[in-house]
């Protein structure tokens, strides 16, 4: 089984092999779980370093799936998983393989999700062509192929979508208390749970927001328009720094933002619990990029050559502490 597996996602079987195989995901639900666990697995490390080396990229997943064979081996990989800067995934094969072993029946229940680490940022192409970005700490929910009169998908956390227009079948982008409505456009949702607001940002095209609690009352904007809801209500402004979409670049970019604010997605998108002692540290703002890689400490070094304080961390806990 791992051998067969091992040669699909290395691209080397046949079209005999490749179909020998598929027939064999309809019947044995180990091997397809264990294909579709390995399929997560080869999405998450198909590195940008390696997108444009196919053969190198082939072999460097031989020697992942050779690694998989003992359980230390395994935990290395998971840690290569977890802290590596970026990641760039592709799931091409999702909607050929899901048709292949559940059938049109099955792929309308055919749930992919997709969870980013924190420090790392994703990009897939949906079965529709569709780009979507994830931030750090982000989850996209999606079908592996868009059947019936929509295409939707769910989201938690940050992501930026280019939307392939398809009149017939509207977009639809879900989070914890609004919904999207699309045809064809681009556009960027941060909906992280516990930050107690949700934004969207609409970059071109068309985009209908809607409260799930009150469905009838939707808002439809307009390019450079954003649209923000806390605490049951919604309102309509102007985007106010387009550098911020740069995160999907690996570009976290900050203008006059309080540190009070800057902490607060910081602790997001590194997955870090940061502890200011005095409150006067809040008080200064900042305008500056910094590169995804680089690191909370980093981050944090080049923020304190404006304003001096001290950093103290601790790797137990897990945290940061900010004091003058």
């Amino acid at each position: 089984m791992e051998e067969k597996l091992a040669k699909y996602f290395s691209g080397e079987p046949g079209q005999s092999d490749t179909s020998e195989l598929l027939d064999q995901l309809k019947t044995d639900q180990q091997l397809r779980e264990e294909f579709i666990r390995l399929q997560n697995v080869h999405a998450l490390t198909h590195l940008s370093k390696l997108s444009k080396n196919e053969s190198e990229g082939r072999r460097s997943f031989q020697v992942f799936m050779q690694q998989l064979k003992t359980k230390k081996q395994q935990k290395a990989v998971r840690l290569v998983m977890q802290y590596a800067a970026t990641a760039l995934v592709l799931i091409a094969s999702t909607f050929f393989t899901t048709k292949h072993f559940l059938g049109d029946a099955g792929s309308n229940k055919a749930m992919n999700t997709l969870v980013v680490p924190a420090g790392q940022r994703a990009q897939l192409t949906l079965q529709d062509g569709t780009s979507v970005w994830l931030n750090a700490q982000s989850t996209l929910t999606y079908p592996a192929r868009f059947s019936g009169k929509t295409r939707r998908v769910t989201v938690s956390g940050e992501a930026y979508f280019d939307v392939v227009k398809n009149q017939k079948k509207p977009f639809i982008v879900s989070t914890q208390d609004m919904e999207m409505k699309v045809l064809g456009t681009q556009f960027n949702v941060y909906s992280y749970p516990g930050t107690g607001y949700i934004k969207t940002d609409l970059v071109e095209g068309s985009l209908m927001v809607c409260d799930k609690q009150s469905p009838q009352a939707s808002i439809t904007l307009k390019p450079n328009e954003q649209i923000i809801m806390k605490d049951g209500k919604m309102v309509v402004g102007k985007i106010q720094d387009s550098d911020h979409f740069l995160w999907k670049d690996g570009i976290y970019a900050f203008e006059n933002e309080r540190l009070l604010d800057i902490i607060e997605k910081l602790q997001l998108y590194y997955d870090v619990k940061i502890i200011v002692k005095d409150p006067e540290i809040f008080n200064v703002c900042y305008t500056g990029k910094f590169r995804q890689r680089d690191g909370i400490d980093e981050i944090l070094r080049i923020i304190q050559k404006i304003r001096k304080f001290n950093i103290e961390k601790n790797t137990e806990t897990n945290t940061i502490t900010l004091t003058r």
